[in-house]
């Protein structure tokens, strides 16, 4: 047996106020958000999109006495904190809202979802081309670091500095070439502190250092929006809430690093197959810390690639992943819901996100889709598992008999339909059923009925 090693509860940096008063901040930083994710929970028909529909903008600032800016805003940060969830042309109050005045751990798990999408709730400059920002959003995490080491204000040009660096880093990891011509910078670059920084550079560099400036002012100021730092004049500071957030990541990091599953320099495939043998909590912790060490975007895209792949248990794994994500994650998971081979898993995914018990999320699927996933299931089992575990497999099948069970698996197309009844009729120590199990197989293999 592995023997984790274990260290004391990590306490926050000194003067980190405790959670009941961070609890409070949050809930200050989210107010508008919460008014108008009751009124929209109690409204009719307030929208199905953000920003809400015309005539519900309107509607909400009447109720509220608020400007439709100001819904539109709260509307956005509603939805991004797990405030509020659409249903076809309804809001419905999520968890976090329902236990928002009594549950300062749901509060603060809602902030940090809205730290985390902060590139979301300030809007990237338009006429930056999009590698630019995910580059920027890439190296934010290193500015944040710096600013919570520091433990206090951090010059502007320090900043613009260190994420010059990043950048250069990404970059030639990825073996492109220089910020050149071909990128738009503004017309002044002395607007703002960063952009008056990156003036005093040489032409070439200063196309680079300008694009940088301009970037770094939209992240800082995007960053501000949702309450993680204040700015200066020249300088900026975490607030008691960033600096918090920061340090639960960076600690979530340094967890990972010291364990002995060690998954956080690992690809999604590689972290996911490290996490396949551990109990669920510290899988999740993995989980975690995995995703702490990336952007939201790119770690979900990366999770959902590898469950487009052929291996059935990295599939399971990975929503168990997305589970983790929680928010952020959801309308990719939404938009998965058109391929078939992720569908069940995302239909799942999403009824316990809603609120479902576990227990009964499966009442989501149709007897199609749940005769699918019990195949797919079937072959992680085979591929990863025991003899053992495909036949008690059996149990869990929707279908009443074994004979009921082979006619759907035998129409439900799935591409391991063979190697799992091959598998599966080599496993059973009843002689007749294992007979019944390889026709099947037979059937399906040479496309009989």
């Amino acid at each position: 047996m592995t023997t984790r090693r274990t260290r004391p509860a990590p306490r926050p940096p000194e003067g980190t106020p405790p959670r009941t008063e961070l609890a409070r901040q949050a809930r200050a930083v989210l107010a508008d958000a919460v008014r108008i994710a009751r009124w929209a929970a109690g409204a009719p028909g307030p929208g199905t999109a953000a920003p809400l529909a015309a005539h519900a903008l309107e509607r909400a600032a009447t109720a509220l006495e608020i400007s439709p800016a100001q819904v539109r805003a709260g509307w956005d940060r509603a939805r991004l904190a797990g405030l509020i969830e659409l249903h076809g042309d309804t809001a419905r109050p999520g968890w976090r809202l329902r236990a928002w005045d009594r549950d300062d751990s749901a509060v603060l798990r809602g902030w940090v979802a809205l730290f985390d999408a902060w590139s979301l709730v300030h809007a990237a400059p338009a006429d930056i081309e999009a590698g630019a920002v995910a580059e920027a959003v890439e190296a934010v995490p290193q500015v944040l670091s710096l600013l919570q080491l520091s433990a206090g204000p951090v010059t502007v040009p320090a900043l613009l500095d260190l994420l010059g660096q990043r950048v250069a880093e990404l970059q030639e990891e990825r073996c492109e070439v220089p910020l050149g011509p071909g990128r738009t910078v503004p017309a002044d670059p002395a607007e703002t502190p960063a952009r008056a920084v990156a003036a005093q550079n040489g032409s070439q560099s200063a196309r680079s250092a300008d694009l940088n400036a301009l970037l770094l002012d939209w992240a800082l100021e995007g960053l501000a929006a949702v309450g993680a730092l204040t700015l200066g004049r020249g300088h900026a500071t975490l607030t008691p809430l960033g600096n918090w957030a920061v340090w639960v990541k960076l600690e979530q990091i340094c967890v990972a690093a010291q364990s002995p599953a060690g998954n956080i320099e690992q690809s999604a495939a590689d972290m996911l197959l490290g996490c396949a043998r551990l109990t669920p909590g510290p899988a999740r912790a993995e989980y975690r810390a995995w995703l702490a060490a990336r952007t939201v975007g790119s770690a979900v895209a990366e999770l959902l690639a590898v469950a487009r792949g052929e291996d059935a248990l990295l599939r399971g794994l990975a929503f168990e992943a997305l589970r983790v994500v929680g928010a952020p994650a959801e309308p990719e998971v939404r938009a998965v819901l058109a391929e078939p081979s992720l569908r069940p898993y995302a239909l799942l995914w999403l009824a316990e996100y809603e609120g479902n018990d576990p227990d009964d999320a499966q009442e989501v699927l149709s007897r199609e889709e749940a005769t699918w996933l019990w195949v797919d299931t079937a072959a992680a089992v085979a591929d990863h598992g025991e003899t053992a575990l495909l036949v008690r497999h059996l149990d869990s099948a929707v279908q009443g008999t074994v004979p009921a069970l082979l006619d759907e698996v035998r129409a439900v197309g799935h591409p391991r339909t063979v190697q799992v009844l091959v598998a599966l009729a080599a496993a059973h120590p009843d002689p007749a059923l294992a007979k019944a199990v390889r026709r099947a197989a037979f059937q399906v293999h040479t496309g009989g009925a």
